[in-house]
């Protein structure tokens, strides 16, 4: 199985400096600050915790999908939207929660079965699977 990587560099103090993070696919090439990360990100870079929700959101989202086809009905569509909150604790900051949101279009599958097939890939999905020291929650819903 492949390897996938990223870079970052930061430069200077941790609220006056200014980083970059890069991926090697060249995908994502932006800079990040203290501000982007938790402020306001009234300078719209992006973040750690943006990319994960992003990658979170895409694992999932494949996931459920997999699932949903292996049972017989595939997705015509599936959308996922992953918030990562991000709260200081004592002198450090840490990730107590990230919020799944699913919304799908899939044929013929009572909601039932539906529901299972999410909580299942939610589950399972190998960033679910390494984030599991945050409380992951999902709501499902067929549209």
């Amino acid at each position: 199985m492949p390897i996938r990587s990223a870079s970052a560099e930061w430069r200077g103090a941790l609220r006056d400096g200014s980083g970059d993070i890069k991926t090697e696919s060249g995908a994502v090439e932006s800079a990040y600050s203290f501000d982007s990360r938790f402020g306001d990100n009234a300078d719209k870079k992006t973040n750690p915790e943006e990319l994960l929700a992003a990658a979170h959101a895409a694992c999932f989202t494949m996931a459920v999908s997999n699932e949903l086809a292996s049972a017989g009905h595939p997705p015509e569509r599936a959308h996922t939207t992953a918030k990562v909150t991000v709260e200081k604790v004592g002198d450090g900051f840490e990730i107590p929660t990230i919020a799944l949101t699913l919304e799908a279009s899939v044929p013929g599958i009572e909601d039932a079965q539906f529901q299972e097939i999410a909580t299942g890939a939610k589950e399972n999905c190998p960033l679910s699977k390494v984030l599991k020291a945050a409380e992951i929650t999902l709501s499902a819903r067929l549209v």
